[in-house]
C-alpha cells in the first residue's frame, strides 16, 4: 500500500495537471489527504497506461504482408517426444524436466589436450561434476575453477558459461546434447544414480583412469601409466618384447602414508606385477622406461 501511494505521488508530480502542493519542506495532513484525493483520480488511469506500455514490449513485430493475411487455425497440438530419464519416459518442455548422469568428451582448438567431464543433473540443475583433463598443464588450473562453477547451475547456465578452457566448454557441449536427447547413463536406471556416483570412476585413491605410453621406431615401447599405477619397471623376454610390467598404485599408496604406515613399507604393499615377470615364466630382463 505505501509502494501504491508513493507512486501515485509520482505521477501527480510528474502529470501535467497542477496540484496545490505546498513547499517540499512543508507536509500537512491535509496536504496528504488531498494528494491521496488525487491519487484516486488518477490511479487507474495510470495503471492502464503503465500495463499498456509493458505489454507493448512483449508484442511481437510483424512485417506488413504479415499483418494483413488472414489467422488459420492450427489444428494438433504434437508435443515432445518422450525421452528415457532415470527410469521414466519424459515429455521434456523446460529445463526442469531434465535428469541423468552422464559423460562426455571435449577438445581444444589445437587439440593438444582434452577434458573428460561428468555431470550429474537432477531436475535441470548441475548437481555433480567432475573434470579430469590431460595434455595441457594449463587446464589442471582450468579444471579447478570449472568444478567450482558448474554446480548449481542450470544445464542452460553451464552451456553459456565460460569454463576457462576450450576443451571443457566443448566437453559441455557435448553433454549438453546427451543430455537433453534422453542419451544418459542412468537413461534405464529408476531412480537415477546417487549424487556421488562420479568418484565411482576414479576407484581407490580417488586417482583419475589415466594410460601414458610412449614410443619411437628405434627405441620401442615405453609404458609409463596404466590403470594399476604409475609403471616402475617393463619385463622383456628373450626376444627383447615386452612380456609384464610392475606398478605402484599412487592412490592407495598416499592413503597407507596417511594413516602412518611407513613410506617403504606402503610402497611395498601397494607395489604390484602383470604378465610374465619372473625367469621361471620367460622374462629375462627388466628395465626402468623412464631411464633406460
Amino acid at each position: 500500500m505505501h509502494f501504491e501511494f508513493t507512486l501515485c505521488i509520482f505521477f501527480l508530480r510528474m502529470s501535467k495537471k497542477s496540484c496545490n502542493f505546498a513547499p517540499q519542506n512543508v507536509w500537512s495532513e491535509e496536504i496528504e489527504a488531498d494528494a491521496a484525493h488525487e491519487c484516486v483520480a488518477h490511479k487507474r488511469h495510470k495503471r492502464k497506461t503503465i500495463f499498456k506500455t509493458i505489454n507493448n514490449f512483449r508484442h511481437m513485430i510483424y512485417s506488413k504482408e504479415v499483418q494483413e493475411m488472414c489467422v488459420v487455425a492450427k489444428g494438433p497440438k504434437h508435443g515432445p517426444a518422450p525421452i528415457p530419464e532415470e527410469g521414466k519416459w519424459v515429455k521434456a518442455t523446460e529445463i526442469k524436466d531434465i535428469s541423468g548422469m552422464t559423460h562426455g568428451i571435449g577438445w581444444c582448438a589445437p587439440q593438444q589436450g582434452c577434458c573428460k567431464l561428468s555431470l550429474n543433473v537432477k531436475d535441470g540443475i548441475i548437481e555433480e561434476a567432475l573434470v579430469e583433463t590431460i595434455g595441457c598443464s594449463g587446464m589442471t588450473h582450468s579444471a579447478a575453477m570449472a568444478a567450482e562453477i558448474l554446480p548449481g547451475k542450470t544445464i542452460l547456465e553451464a552451456l553459456n558459461t565460460d569454463l576457462v578452457c576450450d576443451a571443457i566448454n566443448t566437453a559441455m557441449r557435448e553433454l549438453f546434447l546427451q543430455i537433453v536427447y534422453g542419451r544418459t547413463q542412468s537413461a534405464f536406471s529408476e531412480g537415477g544414480l546417487a549424487i556421488g556416483a562420479g568418484l565411482e570412476d576414479l576407484g581407490k585413491g580417488l586417482v583419475s583412469q589415466c594410460g601414458t605410453l610412449y614410443s619411437t621406431k628405434a627405441k620401442g615401447v615405453r609404458y609409463l601409466q596404466l590403470t594399476e599405477g604409475y609403471i616402475t619397471k617393463e619385463f622383456l623376454d628373450e626376444d627383447n618384447e615386452v612380456c609384464g610390467y610392475e606398478y605402484v598404485h599412487m592412490g592407495k599408496f598416499m592413503d597407507a602414508v596417511k594413516k602412518g604406515v611407513p613410506a617403504d613399507e606402503a610402497l611395498k604393499s601397494v607395489t604390484g606385477t602383470y604378465g610374465r615377470t619372473t625367469k621361471e615364466q620367460g622374462a629375462v630382463k627388466s628395465i626402468d622406461p623412464r631411464k633406460n
